[in-house]
């Protein structure tokens, strides 16, 4: 079997980062989907078509591969566990691709591991595929993401609150997997040594420009705000913002009980588990904010002078507010055709918002249809609206392209709700073509290829929460 030339770095670090195992295999493994431009860009396009059931399934290890667990620790909404580690997953190992770029294979799913805390270390279908659509979705919408290479059927149940599931397979790929719970767990032990080991490998790998931890610190600081800004410009909720699920490379990363907004509102939470609304959307900044203080707290304790570096973290950890909001600011700015904002603008964008929210404007067409005069058909009361217009109409008067600045800035399609699981339950059912429609419309989203698929949800077909598939 030709497979590509792993190039495995992680591995090559101490033990005490990893266990080293191999995935479970599964009973018959069944290809549902593959992603031809990722395979090309991971080099996994060697894989002969025949084989890649068996490969993305976890019953054959590539040759290179170096395959193994992660540990890390983390805040799980707010409270902070120890230990926590790949309890479903298994770092195939790295590639380097064709554009340069170093890139973690992940299969997610693939069995039980010394940290699954009790879990089977499975996944089922719907949470394989929830993650498969979202990511690429994210990605087609220029978001820095993990993506999906592989969607494999088990051939297996397991077994849910639901009852017996179908066991699925997802392969991930991502700049890495380090996250902020990757430093705490050092932090939290005292191993010095091994937390300068990850931040020097941290820096080499993701910002070998940074000078030390509190320029790491910035750097990771500066990609978050850019990420949770772009998260909050096309109505994204991510659900599950633990610093478990940070990644240090700034990527969007474990997508649990997401979800895309249909009607606007600040404080919309989806995750069935976010029972006080620490991660609802409108808070996602805050929380940003407060994952980058855990670590700068982790990168602290291996600093000699700790006074000095308290002081210039603090700084770092103090900027991040203004950082998210000017570029919140200029993606806002950019869905009401605005190229060039300034802190006046805040008003103008914080006015409509406020209008979405008083009548429950969807979010993505309302700012979609601004581009094509129909915006106050998504509101209720149209003289607010009118008034609102009157003023927006007098700012963009002096734009050069607000047309064009819109159009490039608001989706036609995103991935609804009620779409991801209608396409969830025909999966399961044996029904792949909802889900290849799905992929079809949204690896082009700024163009409306497919116009049912940006309704959205009747009243009957409103998803009032997400779930995680754990």
């Amino acid at each position: 079997m030709t497979t590509p030339a792993f190039d495995n770095s992680y591995a090559a670090l101490p033990d005490t980062f990893y266990t080293r195992l191999d995935p479970t295999p599964v009973k018959a493994p069944r290809l549902l989907a593959f992603n031809d431009d990722m395979s090309y860009l991971t080099g996994l396009d060697r894989v002969p078509p025949e084989d890649r059931a068996a490969v993305f399934g976890g019953n054959r290890v590539p040759d290179g591969a170096a395959p193994l667990a992660q540990l890390y620790a983390g805040h799980q909404f707010g409270t902070y566990n120890p230990q926590l580690g790949d309890g479903r997953a298994i770092l195939l190992g790295e590639v380097l691709g064709p554009d340069g770029i170093r890139r973690d294979i992940q299969l997610k799913g693939s069995g039980p591991t010394p940290y699954s805390r009790m879990g089977d270390g499975r996944a089922w279908l719907g949470p394989v595929l929830r993650e498969y659509v979202v990511s690429e979705a994210m990605h087609a919408l220029g978001i820095p993401t993990t993506r999906a290479l592989a969607a494999v059927a088990t051939g297996e149940d397991i077994w849910r609150e639901q009852g017996a599931l179908p066991g699925a397979v997802l392969t991930r790929v991502a700049r890495s997997h380090l996250r902020v719970g990757t430093f705490q767990v050092f932090a939290h032990r005292g191993d010095t040594e091994a937390l300068k080991t990850l931040t020097d490998y941290a820096i080499r790998r993701h910002y070998p420009d940074a000078s030390g931890p509190m320029d790491l610190l910035r750097g990771v600081c500066a990609a978050q705000a850019d990420l949770v800004a772009h998260w909050m410009s096309v109505g994204f909720i991510h659900g599950v913002m633990n610093t478990d699920n940070a990644a240090i490379s700034g990527e969007t990363i474990d997508y649990g009980p997401c979800a895309f907004m249909d009607a606007f509102h600040a404080g919309r939470v989806f995750s069935s588990i976010d029972q006080q609304g620490r991660y609802a959307y409108g808070n996602q900044p805050n929380i940003a904010v407060w994952n980058m203080a855990q670590l700068a707290t982790a990168l602290l304790q291996q600093m000699s002078d700790k006074d000095a570096a308290v002081d210039e973290a603090t700084e770092v950890i103090h900027a991040m507010p203004g950082q998210i909001e000017e570029a919140w600011r200029g993606r806002f700015a950019a869905k009401i055709g605005i190229s060039a904002p300034d802190p006046s603008d805040m008003p103008l964008i914080e006015d409509l918002l406020a209008l979405m929210q008083k009548d429950g404007a969807d979010f993505t067409n309302t700012f979609r249809a601004l581009g094509d005069g129909t915006a106050r058909d998504q509101f209720l009361d149209r003289d607010a609206f009118d008034a609102w217009a009157e003023r927006w109409r007098a700012r963009i008067a002096a734009e050069p392209e607000p047309q064009a600045v819109m159009n490039a800035a608001n989706p036609a399609v995103i991935p609804r709700n009620h779409r991801i699981e209608q396409m969830i339950e025909a999966a399961v059912a044996g029904d792949m073509a909802p889900f290849e429609r799905l992929m079809t419309a949204l690896a082009t989203p700024y163009k409306l290829t497919d116009p049912d698929l940006a309704h959205p949800p009747t009243e009957d077909e409103i998803v009032p929460a997400t779930f995680c598939g754990t």
